[in-house]
């Protein structure tokens, strides 16, 4: 519900501050004196395209402010998908400087104006006589069966599911291309992953094979070296060992003259010992130590096995191309095994789309029983209205999957059988497989058609009227804006009019552009929007009216500038007064 509009700086207005109340708001005025402006300035915060040309004072930007009570609109999904400050209060600001640069917020929140605007329209909805678009708009005709039907909890449920069944539908077809394309790499995979299990990798093998054929690529030196190291320990007249066994006979002799030597003997006599084990070490590993062209040759070719690998698959160790053979492993083990993924995930789904069939169905079943009830209530309505001789089709028409023989076809459903007996529940779409269409003439003896086709501008304003007054006692809608929709009626087709958005507004807030005293008596709250030329320059202001000022101004509605007693009377008896 908009609870005040603030404009500040917007073509005759310089500064104007509305606040509205619930029910039937209504705003009234001669022609020029503003009222049209009032609702260009509110298209502003409803995300319309703003031109500076028609500021008030073009040195000082435009500011258009909104103040709305959201609460009952279920509206949190939109501002957490928006990432915004739900508030029960939401306040729509618009902002446009003299040099045309435009700044939206919510909430004090900067936002783009396509987020501006869509919540705009969840808020306000500004019907025209000159306005088609909304009417002729599928999700609209679907949204007025769908009130009637009363089915939101089950609609919910289905769109829920839906939207599961669309995500993992795409989850399918993506793992049949990811297994399209890894079976036609398996070969390939195959062949990498044969060529390292082959070689039958062990991790540290490369160093160990290394540091061995670097030995044997030095083996007579090597040898050449221990065998010397042998003979000064132990061979020859010089030899370490010799020297220090005649070493420990000198300190043997001695050891009567100094307890300490008894000490040094003995310490001596462990490096000998450490000596020979040292000895025998190398002699042993001299022994072992041989030249083996044979032996070279298998190493030299199993690294070269290593390093080409390596250099194929740019690595640089055998504990990559482990793992790169442990990654090709997983890779062919999910081809084998991606049939009967796509199997499993094929049955998901051919239940999940039966399940999905039922509930549309129920809804189908719902919106089929609506339909008569909205049929007539729309045409009971128009009748009070003066449109005696309308008539209104709705039909429920949904296409065909497309075949080779049959191509594209649609169907009228009459009833549920109709559905079943077609094969139509392949068709499933957000809403169900219902696609609701509007036909319409407002003559007798006339084709139905397209609403927009058969219908003027008047006619077209109170079928909307009668349309939005049938789904108003059924579900919340925002604000309801009606610009003059009362041209081409008079008289008591006026007052009934009047009557129909006075139970309008029992359910929603209606505010109402009028020219004719019918549909101004019928207001709750009464507007008056004037020129104020008091001053050097002209400003358009706006006053809501009491109960006297009220039976004035219709008067004047009914008689001109001056009314006589009469219109007074008239005036009275129109507001009950």
């Amino acid at each position: 519900m908009l609870q005040k509009l603030t404009i500040n700086n917007y073509a005759l207005i310089d500064n104007l501050e509305i606040s509205f109340d619930k029910g039937l708001n209504i705003l009234t005025g001669e022609t020029g004196a503003g009222k049209s402006i009032i609702l260009g300035a509110l298209s502003l915060i409803l995300g319309q395209r703003a031109e500076s040309r028609y500021f008030f004072n073009q040195q000082k930007k435009c500011v258009i402010e909104g103040s709305f009570k959201i609460s009952g609109f279920h509206l949190s999904a939109f501002f957490e998908d928006n990432d915004l400050d739900y508030e029960a209060e939401t306040v729509l600001r618009r902002e446009i400087s003299a040099d045309g640069k435009s700044r939206a917020f919510v909430n004090d929140t900067p936002v783009n104006l396509t987020a501006l605007k869509q919540l705009g329209e969840k808020l306000i909805d500004i019907h025209s006589q000159h306005a088609t678009l909304e009417i002729n708009d599928p999700e609209f005709q679907l949204l007025v069966v769908d009130s009637v039907a009363k089915h939101g909890d089950l609609l919910t449920n289905y769109r829920t599911k839906f939207k599961t069944y669309k995500k993992d539908t795409a989850k399918l077809n993506q793992l049949i291309a990811e297994s399209d394309k890894a079976k036609a790499d398996l070969d390939y995979y195959q062949f990498q992953f044969d060529e390292l299990e082959k070689v039958s990798l062990v991790a540290d093998e490369q160093e160990l094979l290394e540091q061995e054929l670097y030995a044997l690529n030095n083996a007579e030196e090597i040898k050449r070296n221990l065998l010397s190291s042998t003979y000064l320990l132990q061979e020859g007249e010089a030899a370490a060992l010799i020297q220090m066994r005649e070493a420990g006979q000198q300190l043997a002799a001695l050891e009567k003259f100094n307890p300490e030597i008894t000490d040094l003997h003995q310490r001596l006599n462990s490096t000998i010992i450490e000596l020979k084990d040292i000895t025998a070490e190398i002699e042993s590993i001299e022994q072992r130590t041989f030249i083996n062209e044979a032996r070279a040759a298998d190493i030299n070719t199993r690294l070269s096995i290593i390093y080409n690998l390596q250099k194929k698959h740019r690595v640089n160790s055998n504990a990559e191309l482990l793992q790169i053979q442990e990654d090709l492993s997983e890779k062919i083990a999910q081809v084998l095994f991606s049939d009967e993924a796509v199997e499993k995930l094929q049955k998901q789904l051919a239940a999940d789309k039966t399940g999905l069939e039922k509930l549309a169905a129920q809804l189908t079943a719902n919106r089929l029983k609506a339909i008569p009830a909205i049929e007539k209530q729309v045409i009971d309505t128009l009748a009070e209205m003066g449109m005696a001789n309308s008539s209104l089709k709705i039909e429920n028409i949904v296409r065909k999957s497309e075949s080779p023989e049959v191509g594209k076809s649609e169907v009228n459903v009459k009833n549920l059988s109709d559905l079943r007996t077609s094969g139509l529940a392949d068709h499933l779409t957000p809403s169900g497989v219902d696609q609701i269409r509007f036909l319409f003439s407002a003559n007798k003896g006339h084709a139905l058609a397209e609403m927009s086709k058969v219908a003027s501008g008047g006619e077209l304003s109170r079928l909307m009227l009668s349309i939005k007054s049938i789904i108003a006692q059924y579900t919340a809608l925002p604000t309801i804006i009606f610009d003059e929709i009362d041209t081409g009626v008079s008289g008591e087709v006026a007052n009934k009019v009047g009557q129909i958005m006075e139970r309008l507004a029992d359910n929603l807030q209606v505010i109402t552009i009028t020219h004719l005293p019918q549909i101004a008596s019928k207001g709750k709250n009464h507007y008056f929007v004037y020129k104020d030329d008091s001053a050097a320059t002209t400003y358009t202001r706006i006053k809501q009216l009491n109960n006297q000022e009220r039976v004035l101004e219709i008067a004047k509605m009914l008689s001109g500038d001056k009314p006589g007693e009469s219109a007074l009377q008239n005036a009275r008896e129109l507001l009950g007064a």
